[in-house]
């Protein structure tokens, strides 16, 4: 287990700049999709756009612009809509969950009820052409608008089997990962939230030793940005970050 300090909040950060390139539906951006365990927060940068969301409340659009910051709690469908060159710092709650799969994203229920056909419809090629894996980009995303699309016309007709079989089928699907993403939890967020806890602890004792023991970290954007559901990503290593200044710096 690692003894960096992790990114505030036991969270992850990236910089999404939204596909542009148009969708099934004529519109521009990315993949519809849901976490199951982990908050989302976009901070806009530049842009204009729009976040599509559908809970159990129904659909509802909010505007995207620069200065604009909203979150959104798992279980929350969500699609960025890109109207203009958005871009947007993507702040994620515990950090390594999403990356190792607390994703589903709204394929038809035909798919997503089965976790093989799930995952060949995820699945973007390897050591392929940047044509070749744009182009997988593009067929996922409009296989999970097409889906999404489905939901949302169900919950405007006042449906909500359809959501809540959806959720049933994500709950599925991620289940099996379930011990790898507490070892997760507990070597990053609840360590965290324990060495608060005793901060607080030495503070109240009038004990200041940890103040000791501060520290600069840092952790550049990848050169390389990726494909990610709702656009291209540069992404920060928040969990191996370099220690700039601090005891522990070698």
């Amino acid at each position: 287990m690692s003894t960096t300090p992790p990114f505030p909040g036991g969270t992850s950060v990236t910089r999404l700049s939204v596909y542009s390139s148009p969708c099934a539906d004529g519109l521009a951006g990315g993949t519809p999709h849901l976490h199951t365990a982990s908050t989302e927060a976009y901070v806009v940068i530049d842009g204009d756009g729009e976040l599509q969301t559908l809970d159990a409340s129904g659909f509802r659009s909010t505007p995207l612009r620069a200065g604009t910051t909203v979150w959104f709690t798992p279980g929350t469908i969500h699609r960025a809509v890109n109207h203009g060159d958005l871009h947007v710092v993507v702040v994620m709650q515990n950090a390594g969950l999403p990356e190792a799969g607390d994703a589903v994203m709204t394929f038809p229920p035909e798919i997503v009820s089965d976790a093989d056909r799930y995952a060949a419809a995820a699945a973007l090629p390897a050591n392929a052409p940047a044509e070749e894996v744009e182009e997988a980009v593009r067929q996922r995303r409009d296989l999970a608008i097409s889906g999404f699309q489905r939901l949302v016309a169900s919950a405007d007709a006042g449906d909500f089997a359809p959501l809540e079989r959806l959720y049933a089928s994500a709950v599925a699907l991620v289940r099996p990962r379930i011990d790898a993403w507490r070892q997760i939890w507990k070597d990053s967020v609840e360590r965290e939230a324990r060495q608060t806890a005793d901060i607080l602890d030495a503070l109240d004792r009038g004990d200041g030793h940890h103040l000791r023991q501060s520290m600069l970290l840092g952790s550049p954007a990848s050169e390389a940005a990726r494909w990610g559901m709702c656009g291209r990503l540069h992404t920060h290593d928040v969990r191996q970050p370099a220690v700039l200044s601090g005891p522990n710096r070698s």
